[in-house]
């Protein structure tokens, strides 16, 4: 068989679903027409997968990572092309890092939204013949480099792995979407959305912020010569900058820049323009707000 028929397929296998999942693809199965099958252990959706071509296999919330990890191996010996999801119900960032390597297409645990896995499933089902675009150059729980391919797929794949980060949620979510949009302008402006060009980002985590770094290869620019970008609006307009971006033939937005300087403490960038870090203070007292703490213990 073929990857390029195999890349055609739209045939989704689940392994031992838990309520919350086999709800989930039911409905999804429906909507998009997928083929859905279900195994009730790794064995199986392995069996299954040497007897048809499979396009996604969303594991199995409850089984362990390690097992997971030798099926996704195994996955990928028969069809380079299946894309896995990974989920699980108590994971940690040494999973996460285990999941990059290894090239799943996403990871989620538990509570996950149902709208994100459902639109991370559709993305894995609707892509060209996939070959991730996500590489570890270096990883350990508090600090972690990869590239990034520069299409907007894997900008929401990336971001879909750093919010599985050990923090609180609204400091997560701030971070994860912040990175997100630099991360997207950096695709963008900085590579023209070019395939062939990587991103380099990095993802550290310390007792009292987090900080994340995003390099692009292009020749970067100065901030105040963003007529496209709502950062450089006047105070109080949203607005100024979509004739800009008409002109450009850029797509409706803008709002990238000012909305990630808003969600994190600082945005500190580079003289060209093409390096940027974001940080977000865990500590108060690291912005402060309240000097008075006590130390950590």
């Amino acid at each position: 068989m073929s990857s390029a028929t195999a890349c055609l397929s739209k045939a989704v296998l689940t392994v031992d679903a838990q309520p919350q999942v086999s709800d989930l693809f039911v409905r999804l199965a429906w909507q998009e027409g997928w083929a859905l099958q279900r195994a009730p252990d790794n064995k199986a959706a392995l069996a299954l997968a040497k007897a048809s071509l499979i396009d996604l296999v969303i594991t199995g919330e409850k089984i362990p990572m390690l097992d997971d990890l030798q099926l996704l191996a195994e996955l990928h010996s028969i069809h380079p092309h299946i894309r896995v999801i990974i989920l699980k119900q108590h994971g940690n960032p040494e999973d996460v890092i285990a999941s990059l390597r290894q090239h799943a297409f996403s990871y989620f645990r538990t509570p996950f939204d149902d709208d994100t896995l459902a639109e991370m499933a559709r993305m894995a089902v609707t892509q060209s013949c996939w070959v991730d675009g996500i590489e570890v150059v270096s990883a350990q729980p508090d600090w972690i480099r990869l590239l990034a391919r520069c299409t907007r797929e894997t900008a929401e794949r990336l971001v879909q792995f750093l919010r599985q980060a050990d923090l609180p949620y609204a400091a997560r979510e701030d971070m994860a979407v912040a990175g997100y949009e630099i991360l997207l302008n950096a695709i963008e402006h900085g590579c023209q959305f070019d395939p062939e060009k990587y991103v380099e980002v990095a993802y550290l985590h310390a007792r009292r912020m987090i900080m994340c770094r995003v390099k692009d290869p292009g020749d970067g620019f100065a901030l105040e010569e963003l007529r496209h970008a709502a950062v450089n609006n006047p105070a109080g307009d949203l607005f100024t900058h979509l004739p800009a971006r008409e002109e450009q033939g850029l797509r409706p937005g803008g709002f990238g820049l000012l909305l990630a300087n808003k969600l994190v403490d600082e945005m500190i960038r580079s003289e060209q323009g093409n390096d940027v870090i974001l940080i977000k203070y865990l500590d108060p007292r690291a912005r402060g707000d309240s000097p008075s703490l006590p130390p950590p213990v």
